[in-house]
């Protein structure tokens, strides 16, 4: 049985990857500060012999007794929200935090795995976004904290992939969304279902023309998967290449709670990206991944999910 240390384990997107490599038979070590993430999220493996949960923070050293022969490296708020709130704390997870796990995994001599973001893309002037595009980013933006962290996670992991030839992972992860996401997560859908929920008025920001990609977390969780097991050592995208306007998405989110909620209109926040769309011909080439659940179908599971919150 191989062992997995997945850092942010109890998070979002981790939570998620610990339910799936149970399920494949791994042994899971889930580390995660619970800053922005919730126990609540692994709860379920309660008793599970083949979990183990650590609270630690990956900005200080981590010391694991057992052989590992994977580290994802998956801690790290993402929210918007987040990025007022607590930037120092998001840079250094992407940067202490990461150089913590990378020197873990090649003490362990085990895989690395950097769970990176569409963000590194910062405001694109190219769409769709190739993993060859170098980005539009702000270096001093208030998205800086984590645009620039995760941009220099990708340069370090690479760094001891060249130097100590561990066998390393990049994931470029765009826009995911399902359960066990945060209701005040600050991301549109999220905000949108428990507005709708609700019946307030929807936040729309800017003109809503500006676009998103809207993976479901099952179908992430399987190419991170695919891409952990894979011998590929460069950056690739993992996301849902169906684009969708940010009105479109509002409107559609309305129509699924049949809520009475209105739109409303905000201005745009610094250096939001206008588009932000995967080309995901490596991931479809290499790994032979695609996403297989669209749009309405994972909208109404993630509703459900919110529904249950709200009881």
């Amino acid at each position: 049985m191989q062992t997995v240390l997945i850092t942010g384990g109890a998070g979002f997107i981790g939570s998620h990857m610990c339910d799936l490599l149970l399920d494949k038979g791994y042994k899971v070590i889930c580390m995660d500060n619970l800053i922005t993430s919730s126990a609540l999220n692994i709860k379920h493996l309660d008793g599970n012999k083949n979990f183990r949960f650590i609270e630690h923070d990956v900005t200080k050293h981590i010391d694991i007794e057992e052989d590992l022969d994977f580290v994802l490296h998956l801690a790290s708020p993402a929210s918007p929200v987040d990025f007022d709130k607590i930037p120092i704390q998001i840079s250094k997870v992407g940067s202490l935090g990461t150089h913590n796990a990378l020197g873990l995994a090649k003490h362990k001599k085990a895989v690395f795995l950097f769970a990176s973001t569409s963000e590194v893309y910062g405001d694109p002037l190219v769409n769709p976004q190739p993993e060859t595009y170098f980005g539009n980013v702000n270096p001093v933006g208030v998205r800086s904290c984590y645009d620039e962290s995760k941009r220099f996670g990708e340069a370090i992991t690479m760094a001891y992939h060249r130097k100590h030839k561990i066998d390393t992972k990049i994931v470029r992860i765009f826009n995911t969304y399902g359960e066990r996401m945060r209701a005040d997560d600050g991301r549109a859908v999220p905000t949108f279902i428990s507005q709708a929920l609700k019946n307030e008025p929807i936040t729309v920001f800017g003109d809503g023309r500006q676009t998103r990609s809207f993976c479901y977390v099952s179908d992430l969780i399987e190419g991170i998967y695919k891409l952990m097991l894979s011998d590929i050592n460069e950056p690739v995208n993992i996301g849902n290449p169906d684009e969708y306007s940010i009105l479109e998405l509002a409107e559609k989110i309305i129509e699924l709670t049949g809520s009475k909620s209105k739109i409303i209109f905000s201005e745009l926040p610094a250096d939001d990206p206008k588009v932000r769309r995967p080309d995901i011909a490596k991931a479809k080439k290499e790994l032979d991944w695609e996403p297989k659940v669209g749009l309405e179908e994972g909208l109404r599971k993630t509703i459900e999910y919110f529904k249950e919150l709200e009881k």
